[in-house]
């Protein structure tokens, strides 16, 4: 009876999850180009990329995606650099439970913290009905929301916990006999951020900017509940060209550009990342 060769359990135990990344991630990206190529006049084309890329809207829309994802992106991580350090290396009461909020922040839906900004600075929110309360104005000044930078407002606001975690992971494995040599021998405070505790902090940072910006890139909820009507970004179009217009061969075309820019900045963002990391 021969023997069984050693690599067949092996291929078998790699069989099984292979298998289902590609029944349950691969199946569909495939399904998703299909679509993208099958108009509904019959048959396989690239007309409808023609029709989406030729549109002002497509572009619009791509443009808006790329730079909110990108000043998104930048605002979490040096506002959650900032809060990182606050929160590791100040001390204040309180401090452990702040960073156990982090923690449950994560959980938090992204639309809960949209709709409690638009509670405050919304058309009817408590800022501009205290201001109308005050002045007597027909209306408040805030109006921003429903603009790009309230969508990056709140993205920042909900995000910035995402690089927090693992900075302040980071944070907890750094030596403290490194700052303590570098204050003693007269570095100032900047100077040991700088120098000694950003550049362990790295990897963490871009751990945590790389989940970011492909978060914000495919982010649909926040731009929904903001009301911003007029930032049109991929994901509002594949629900406008899917949803409200039934056009499912666009709706296929503008997700596969979105899932291709995901891929493509994050590619390169890791890519930069390592480079600063090393």
């Amino acid at each position: 009876m021969a023997e069984a060769r050693p690599w067949a359990p092996r291929l078998l135990w790699a069989g099984v999850p292979v298998a289902l990344l590609a029944a349950g991630f691969l199946y569909p990206l495939v399904l998703l180009v299909w679509q993208s190529v099958s108009p509904d006049t019959g048959g396989h084309s690239f007309a409808v990329y023609q029709d989406v890329f030729g549109s002002e809207v497509f572009r619009r829309a791509l443009g808006n995606t790329v730079w909110i994802a990108a000043a998104s992106t930048a605002g979490c991580l040096v506002l959650g650099f900032v809060l990182a350090l606050v929160i590791a290396f100040v001390p204040f009461p309180g401090a452990r439970a702040v960073a156990r909020f982090v923690d449950v922040f994560l959980s938090f839906p992204s639309f809960l913290i949209t709709l409690a900004l638009v509670f405050v600075y919304g058309s009817a929110g408590m800022a501009n009905g205290l201001w109308t309360d005050v002045t007597g104005a027909a209306e408040g000044p805030f109006a921003f929301l429903t603009t790009p930078w309230g969508v990056i407002l709140a993205e920042v606001t909900y995000f910035t916990p995402f690089v927090m975690r693992p900075l302040l992971a980071a944070f907890g494995q750094l030596d403290p006999a490194q700052i303590e040599a570098a204050s003693s021998l007269g570095a100032r405070a900047p100077r040991i951020v700088r120098q000694v505790i950003l550049p362990d902090a790295l990897p963490a940072l871009a751990a945590g900017g790389s989940l970011v910006l492909v978060m914000c890139l495919n982010e649909f909820g926040i731009v929904l509940f903001t009301g911003a009507k007029g930032v049109t970004t991929l994901p509002m179009l594949v629900y406008t060209k899917a949803i409200l217009e039934s056009d499912y061969p666009a709706a296929c075309v503008v997700a596969t550009v979105n899932v291709a820019v995901s891929l493509t900045l994050y590619g390169i963002y890791r890519a930069v990342s390592r480079r600063a990391g090393a």
